[in-house]
């Protein structure tokens, strides 16, 4: 596989509604939607879906430069002959790793064209039997008001998530728990600090261990992991670590500590799909159920995410969520809607299975252009 062109489209999503956590509050996804072309005319696309600065170092900015001073050029003078092929290409640039990921999803996109398969076949190898839906649940931001942390979970219920999961920073977190577990006795619920506290004031979550809650997530720094491993012991409710994963060595490490029984793996985060498929069958090995995190994504990195998800050591329902639960219009066709028992389908096309509108990108787009091979 030889790449002939990259496009780039700088976007701008507006929310349905506001997301607050505990970085503070979003009101539209601000990305990049990469379009890849090899020599030979196919097309792959990816998405640029970080968060940063509060959650990532990396910015829509260092994006732009990082791909177009040196990950387009060295990938263009590559000769890719498996998607994996491209940690050992971009190795060179350290971290950036939802960057990295952005410009390998479409090789994978591509490859499973040219095998004839869908993106979750091509990528199963022997791991399992691939699932044709896969569970979801639903990230609730911070509201106003506990009354209206209720009234969102009892919509989303209705709606038929399956799991609902909480955001919380301290003075919005036992309350908010204790209040989401006597209203909804029955439901699946747990709590995303995104590293808000620290082992002095960790004993809130002494407090949720009587809630039943499924698991803590990213309670400590968000680089920590020793320091879980002191807390865990702890808490009858597992650790779930997600900003402190960034390579399959932190999982290994994470799980030989103790630091947390369970991970959430999101693709961009740790690099793309083939750091990702590493996390997954390490913590297989160990026993560890992971799950498929989100960053509100378009439909383009919904389809990679619905894909990663339905391998099988994915046993908790992730943060994928329906296209409607984010956007008014998504850029691609189908949209992924939620089905009754919760779940969202497998795509079963060639390669992501779904097709990128462009008169749908194209309003979003607030920047667009187009790098080569022959002109860098």
């Amino acid at each position: 596989m030889k790449v002939q062109q990259v496009e780039l489209f700088q976007v701008n999503m507006p929310y349905l509604a506001p997301f607050e956590t505990s970085f503070g509050v979003e009101t539209a996804k601000k990305g990049w939607i990469l379009k890849v072309t090899t020599t030979d005319g196919l097309t792959g696309w990816g998405e640029w879906c970080g968060d940063g600065p509060g959650y990532s170092y990396e910015t829509e900015h260092t994006a732009h430069h990082i791909l177009k001073d040196y990950l387009i050029p060295i990938l263009f003078k590559a000769e890719i002959k498996h998607p994996s092929d491209s940690v050992k290409t971009f190795e060179w640039v350290r971290g950036h790793n939802f960057t990295k990921a952005s410009l390998e999803a479409p090789l994978w996109d591509i490859a499973a064209q040219q095998a004839g398969q869908s993106l979750s076949q091509f990528i199963d190898a022997g791991r399992g039997i691939v699932k044709d839906r896969v569970p979801v649940g639903v990230s609730i931001g911070i509201q106003s008001t506990t009354e209206k942390l209720m009234e969102r979970i009892a919509a989303y219920a209705q709606d038929g998530y399956r799991r609902f999961k909480l955001k919380i920073k301290p003075g919005r977190d036992v309350g908010d728990a204790t209040a989401a577990r006597a209203n909804f006795p029955d439901k699946l619920l747990q709590v995303d600090a995104n590293s808000a506290y620290t082992l002095k004031t960790s004993r809130v979550f002494k407090q949720m261990d009587e809630l039943s809650l499924l698991l803590i997530e990213q309670p400590l720094g968000y680089d920590d992991i020793y320091e879980h491993s002191k807390l865990q012991p702890e808490l009858k409710t597992p650790i779930c670590l997600d900003e402190s994963i960034h390579t399959p060595d932190h999982a290994r490490m994470a799980l030989e500590l103790g630091a947390c029984q369970i991970i959430n793996i999101k693709q961009g985060r740790v690099g793309g799909l083939t750091n990702a498929m590493a996390i997954h069958d390490i913590c297989q090995e160990s026993d560890a159920p992971v799950w498929c995190g989100g960053m509100l994504e378009s439909g383009v990195g919904r389809a990679l995410n619905v894909a990663l998800a339905s391998l099988p050591n994915f046993k908790l329902p992730g943060d994928i969520s329906a296209s409607r639960r984010y956007y008014k219009e998504d850029i691609i066709d189908p949209a992924f809607d939620l089905n009754p028992d919760g779940t969202l389908s497998v795509p079963t096309g060639p390669g992501l299975g779904v097709n990128v509108i462009m008169e749908r990108l194209e309003r979003v787009t607030v920047h667009r252009e187009t790098l080569k091979r022959d002109s860098l």
